[in-house]
């Protein structure tokens, strides 16, 4: 058993507070929250907070991560000829091990971030997930399902497995979005999703060129395309969602589907602006995402959730909205119900043990007048000094213990981008 004490804890049901109470974890669940006693069992570990904030850990819910080997590669290109000229054919030259060791990168940025669980659809998902494993770190795929694909019963028999492979692992149903899946394929997946009742995401209306040559193809927008096919028939949402008409966000309130935004992805490919306060006054859930290393370039979701606060009171003209309460929520609460795990998305008894230790003693965090506006306005990945997923210690005091060294990660890295 590990005893967290002698600090913060920031917890979201029935709603936000931070308390002083003790945190006591037991394999990979919380087993206690409250005051100090005296009948405390005996403890494998205690960990002095010395005043720290003990909160969930941030949900990526939008990435790609072995993406990481194109960081810095394809930069200062427009989104289409991004894809077409530097992702894609870059892609293709990919292996197993490749996608291994940056993965194993990725999650070093990502536990270092404060970062406990990612959202990723991508390629060689054995091999992703096989990373993921053996750092212990948890992920939950999905399908991106394309055209691309040479075998389209191929995303089936994936479902099956991954969400019977390991308990750190899951799978969803999604495609890639609108614009690289024909109507058969689209179809064929809304098949899938009424089979297994699955949630089904996808990249949608990230750009305004994405929009129009859906509309010129289909008369509407991709997601009243998708959820006429029944795509949304049981849950989901889009990745990005920065042209979203009245007629969507109304979708998305009705059916409540998830809009994740990736605010930094978005300015550096200059795609746009999500309406998050439309989204939010509308009722939408929301949640955020890095998107990949090639279009960020960084996975720090401290840098995402200023970002999608300030970019909101600037696209408004109001300093009042999209206040840090509800962004931090975002990243906390609202990413791990997006990728269906509810029990992760607070400090509780019976809740998994995905938690993170900010530091305060650090001049950004001073003065204490707000721990949240602070974690969110001033924070910054320095202030993490703990992450933990599933109750395995994953990051401390700048050392990683994700089944490798980073000299060794680092080294077989470069040495596959030479070979790439």
């Amino acid at each position: 058993m590990i005893r967290f004490f002698n600090g913060r804890v920031l917890r979201f049901a029935p709603e936000m507070r931070v308390t002083e109470d003790e945190v006591w974890i037991d394999g990979g669940r919380i087993v206690y929250v409250g005051a100090a006693r005296a009948d405390a069992p005996h403890f494998d570990r205690t960990i002095d907070l010395r005043g720290d904030l003990l909160l969930p850990g941030f949900k990526n819910a939008h990435t790609h991560t072995a993406m990481t080997f194109l960081r810095s590669k394809a930069d200062d290109m427009p989104l289409k000829n991004w894809l077409s000229e530097q992702v894609w054919p870059n892609e293709a030259k990919l292996t197993d091990g490749a996608v291994y060791t940056f993965t194993k990168l990725g999650i070093m940025e990502y536990v270092s971030s404060g970062i406990t669980a990612c959202f990723d659809m991508y390629v060689h998902n054995d091999a992703f997930t096989a990373a993921c494993i053996d750092a212990g770190f948890q992920a939950v795929l999905c399908s991106g399902f394309n055209d691309f694909d040479k075998d389209i019963t191929q995303v089936e028999r994936d479902y099956i497995k991954y969400n019977s492979l390991h308990e750190l692992i899951s799978m969803t149903m999604g495609i890639h979005g609108e614009y690289t899946t024909c109507r058969e394929r689209m179809a064929y997946m809304a098949s899938l999703v009424k089979k297994y009742r699955s949630p089904c995401f996808a990249h949608l209306s990230e750009t305004k060129s994405e929009v129009d040559g859906c509309i010129e193809r289909y008369g509407t927008t991709p997601p009243q395309v998708l959820d006429s096919l029944g795509l949304f028939d049981y849950g989901g949402g889009g990745y990005h969602c920065c042209y979203m008409s009245e007629e969507d966000i109304a979708l998305f309130a009705r059916k409540q589907l998830w809009a994740v935004t990736n605010p930094a992805s978005n300015l550096k490919l200059a795609s746009g602006i999500a309406p998050i306060v439309k989204l939010q006054r509308a009722g939408v859930p929301l949640a955020i995402g890095t998107d990949g290393a090639a279009s960020n370039n960084a996975l720090d979701m401290f840098r995402e959730m200023y970002l999608v606060s300030a970019l909101q009171k600037v696209a408004e003209k109001d300093a009042s909205v999209c206040a840090a309460d509800s962004v931090l929520e975002m990243a906390c609460v609202g990413g791990a119900r997006a990728m269906g795990l509810a029990d992760c998305d607070d400090i509780a008894e019976g809740k998994r043990a995905d938690l993170i230790v900010i530091d305060l003693q650090r001049p950004n965090m001073q003065p204490l007048h707000n721990l949240t506006k602070n974690l969110v306005y001033a924070g910054s990945k320095e202030n993490v000094r703990l992450t933990m997923v599933n109750g395995k210690v994953l990051y401390e005091n700048g050392a990683f213990f994700v089944g490798d060294e980073p000299a060794k990660i680092y080294a077989e890295a470069n040495a596959f981008v030479r070979t790439l």
